[in-house]
């Protein structure tokens, strides 16, 4: 498992500070130059899409580190 979280902290996209729910719209933009306002509209039009929005936020939640390395979904499981 370890190995999977090493690759996870090799992403050259991170959960970005001060982002509103967890970051990745702002560690988006931040990677490629964008304007967060503009991401934040377009995750905001793909949760009209059934199965698709919601979901893939919450797996780029708990798998995208923030800028200091640590990750959602490593925290949550237990260690063993």
């Amino acid at each position: 498992m370890q190995s999977f979280y090493r690759f996870l902290r090799s992403s050259p996209i991170k959960r970005a500070p001060g982002g509103i729910l967890g970051g990745i719209a702002a560690g988006i933009a931040r990677q490629y130059g964008w304007r967060v306002s503009y991401v934040r509209i377009a995750m905001l039009l793909s949760f009209l899409l059934p199965f698709i929005g919601l979901p893939l936020y919450g797996v780029l939640w708990l798998l995208l580190p923030k800028t200091d390395g640590t990750i959602a979904l490593e925290q949550l499981l237990p260690r063993g």
